[in-house]
C-alpha cells in the first residue's frame, strides 16, 4: 500500500495536478460556451486534475464547477469576500477560499495552479488572462497558459495581442507565452501531456 502511494506521488510530481481556469460569471449567448465549460470540467475530473477557479456558482463558473463535482473531482474556489454575494459563491466546492482583495485572489489562484486555462468570459476573464501572460513575460513564472478558443471567442483577444505586435509595443516572441486550442477536447489532450511549471515565489507578484 505504501509503495502504491509512493508511485502515485511520483506520478503526480510529473504531471499537471491542478489547473486554474478563468471564465465568465455569465453564460454568454452561444450554447457552445456552456458546452465547453461542461466538457472541460468533466475532463479535468476524469484526469484527476483539481480545478482552481473564481469560486462563483453562476455563469460558466458554475457550469464548470458543477461538471467537475458531478464526476467526483476536486474544486477549490477562490473568491474575494465582497464578491461572495455578487457572484454568488458556490456552496458545493471541495474548498472555498475567501480572500480580502482581487489581487490576493489572483495570487492565491497562481500559487495553487500548475497551469492556466482561459475559457470564454467578460472583462474579468480578459483581465486575468492578460495578467497571467504578462507575469510570464516578466519572468515571474513559467507555468503553461492555454487559451480555449470556443466558437471563435478568443479571436478578439488574440487580435489585440497581434495589434500590439504590429504597432511595435510587443515583440513577436510574446506569442510563445501561451498556446491556443480549438475547443476543450484539445485543451484536455494538451493538459495530459504537460509537465507542471516550476512554482515561483508568489510574493514577487
Amino acid at each position: 500500500m505504501a509503495a502504491m502511494r509512493r508511485l502515485r506521488h511520483m506520478d503526480d510530481m510529473n504531471r499537471v495536478t491542478a489547473v486554474a481556469v478563468y471564465c465568465g460569471s455569465r453564460s454568454g449567448n452561444d450554447p457552445a460556451y456552456r458546452a465547453a465549460a461542461q466538457t472541460l470540467g468533466e475532463g479535468l475530473a476524469q484526469a484527476r486534475i483539481r480545478l482552481i477557479y473564481g469560486g462563483g456558482g453562476i455563469g460558466l463558473m458554475g457550469v464548470l464547477a458543477d461538471a467537475v463535482l458531478a464526476v467526483g473531482g476536486e474544486v477549490a474556489g477562490v473568491i474575494p469576500e465582497f464578491l461572495t454575494r455578487r457572484e454568488v459563491a458556490h456552496g458545493g466546492n471541495t474548498e472555498l477560499i475567501v480572500t480580502d482583495s482581487m489581487h490576493s485572489r489572483k495570487q492565491r489562484m497562481f500559487e495553487l495552479a500548475d497551469a492556466f486555462v482561459s475559457l470564454p468570459g467578460g472583462l474579468g476573464t480578459l483581465d486575468e488572462t492578460i495578467e497571467i501572460i504578462t507575469w510570464r513575460q516578466l519572468g515571474l513564472h513559467n507555468k503553461p497558459i492555454l487559451i480555449c478558443n470556443t466558437a471563435g471567442s478568443a479571436a478578439p483577444f488574440l487580435a489585440a495581442i497581434e495589434a500590439a505586435i504590429v504597432a511595435g509595443f510587443a515583440g513577436p516572441e510574446v506569442r510563445q507565452l501561451y498556446e491556443v486550442f480549438e475547443g476543450p477536447a484539445a485543451v484536455l489532450r494538451r493538459l495530459r501531456r504537460l509537465r507542471p511549471g516550476p512554482h515561483a515565489e508568489a510574493q514577487r507578484l
